[in-house]
């Protein structure tokens, strides 16, 4: 009896196991779509700016550039959330 109840607790952690490396790999692969997003969104951005050339575009590029930064900062810190619950 007690064989059958060790391997059924074996079971279930091994499906828990299962259960949170599938969270990982969706959680890296949500991130990854959500950088890929953003490049996307900038390389638009970068395309419109180029065929509408402007004196500001120098502050405008800094600005963007802030702001991928501070998204891809966000993107990273969610990553290392993820992380740290599945210790």
């Amino acid at each position: 009896m007690s064989d059958k109840k060790n391997a059924k607790n074996s079971s279930d952690s091994q499906e828990i196991q299962i259960a949170r490396l599938a969270f990982i790999g969706a959680s890296i692969v949500t991130l990854g779509d959500a950088i890929g997003a953003i490049a996307a969104g900038l390389a638009l951005e970068a395309l419109e700016n180029s065929s509408n050339q402007s004196q500001g575009s120098s502050d405008e590029q800094s600005k963007q550039s802030y702001k991928m930064q501070r998204e891809i900062d966000y993107i990273i810190n969610e990553l290392k959330e993820v992380k740290r619950m599945m210790k």
